[in-house]
């Protein structure tokens, strides 16, 4: 390979992750966005611990956890290739990666898809989950649980050898932080309010949509190095693929949502077409190289209804999802990893058995490990943060300072 391509496809995949890296501001204004203004620095305060300590876990054993070198005859379901990282012979070469990227560029891409999944989790839980319980959380489920179940398919694992397809993280991303975040407001319980005597839910208003607006575009231009960096090469007919199919899902999931929520509520809802832009992205990130633009658009326009009716589904069982990170992430993440199965250039009956068996597992895994970290945490040190302290706000109470100093509000 001639020193120029290589050059090229290292510098694109190096864009990508900074898009990627990027796309943590855009789950942190999404976030604060959507919820009230007392707990805006706790917030701000979870998402950057994410990215920090999400990046230092993912150097100290990640990575070697989810890449681990499996051979012919392992059972590829867990192989750890030691601590720490270190470039091997060949890594900074056109030899390694089939000249796609250099070895770092390998490590920081990924370590910057590793965080994302605790992410999900953090908007999920907003407003009532004890910080410190949430970090020891992140730093156990980021740190074992989400390279464990990359390995099974990005690592070469027994997924992989099943045929299982999930180009960017519909299901080892998306999925993998949508059950956490499942299984943690399950336990967690309702916020202060969000449901009545009659068991019907209320709306709690975000205090700022212009920022939750920012964030979701924000999450979008960062799609691109998601799914764009994916194709782990600048190849240029594929990447410019995958860009049209995802921004396509993206745009047909935002019109979808808002469609389908104005027919059922009769209103034009900004948080559902926002969400429904999420929801497009997700539902195509599982095939985003496999699919037409007609095919894009499709996956994109059921993933808006299906955020409409997720969320609706949420609110039914009791469950408050203040950011609607369960409906977005793990509802379309299934419904993007299944679709590879229906449309595309893997369509099939078998395959689609493939990808139900995937998301089965991820299920499977994720949703009891979840339970044990998160029961075995609320039991030594608790979840939920104290009434007084959830009614006056997490910032005054966990981190003595406000978000906007000079611009108090009443915030109940």
């Amino acid at each position: 390979m001639e020193a120029g391509l290589f050059t090229a496809n290292n510098v694109w995949m190096m864009v990508c992750t900074a898009l990627v890296f990027f796309m943590h501001l855009g789950f942190s204004f999404l976030e604060i966005g959507l919820t009230r203004q007392k707990n805006t620095v706790n917030i701000l305060f979870k998402n950057v611990f994410i990215i920090t300590v999400g990046l230092l876990l993912y150097y100290i054993g990640g990575f070697n956890l989810m890449y681990p070198g499996f051979e012919e005859g392992d059972a590829g379901i867990l192989k750890f290739a030691g601590f720490g990282i270190a470039a091997p012979e060949g890594g900074m070469t056109p030899e390694y990666a089939s000249g796609g990227y250099t070895w770092w560029t390998d490590f920081l891409f990924q370590g910057m898809f590793a965080a994302t999944a605790a992410t999900i989790v953090s908007g999920a839980v907003a407003e009532r989950v004890k910080l410190g319980s949430f970090m020891v959380f992140t730093i156990i489920y980021v740190g074992l649980v989400y390279p464990i179940v990359g390995a099974w398919k990005w690592g070469g694992g027994w997924l992989d050898g099943l045929g299982f397809y999930d180009f960017a993280g519909s299901t080892l991303v998306h999925s993998v932080g949508g059950w956490g975040a499942l299984i943690a407001i399950y336990l967690l319980g309702a916020r202060i309010g969000k449901f009545g005597e009659d068991g019907k839910p209320k709306a709690i208003p975000g205090h700022n949509l212009p920022l939750a607006a920012a964030g979701v575009l924000i999450l979008w231009l960062g799609w691109f190095g998601f799914n764009g960096g994916s194709v782990l090469s600048a190849d240029p007919e594929l990447t410019s693929l995958v860009l049209v199919t995802t921004c396509l899902a993206a745009a047909a999931g935002g019109v979808s949502a808002f469609v389908t929520s104005f027919l059922k509520y009769k209103n034009f809802d900004l948080t559902m077409f926002l969400n429904g832009i999420l929801g497009g992205l997700v539902g195509i990130t599982a095939g985003a190289d496999q699919m037409t633009p007609n095919e894009a658009v499709i996956i994109g326009l059921i993933a808006g209804v299906v955020i409409v009716f997720g969320v609706a589904l949420i609110d039914k069982l009791k469950l408050d999802d203040p950011v609607g990170a369960v409906a977005v992430h793990l509802i379309c993440g299934i419904w993007g990893t299944l679709a590879v199965g229906i449309f595309g250039a893997m369509a099939g009956f078998d395959q689609f058995l493939v990808q139900l068996a995937g998301v089965g597992a991820a299920a499977a895994f994720c949703s009891i490990t979840a339970f044990v970290i998160l029961f075995a945490v609320k039991k030594v040190s608790g979840l939920r943060v104290s009434e007084t302290e959830e009614l006056e706000g997490l910032d005054i109470h966990e981190h003595g300072m406000d978000a906007y100093a000079d611009f108090r509000m009443n915030q109940h």
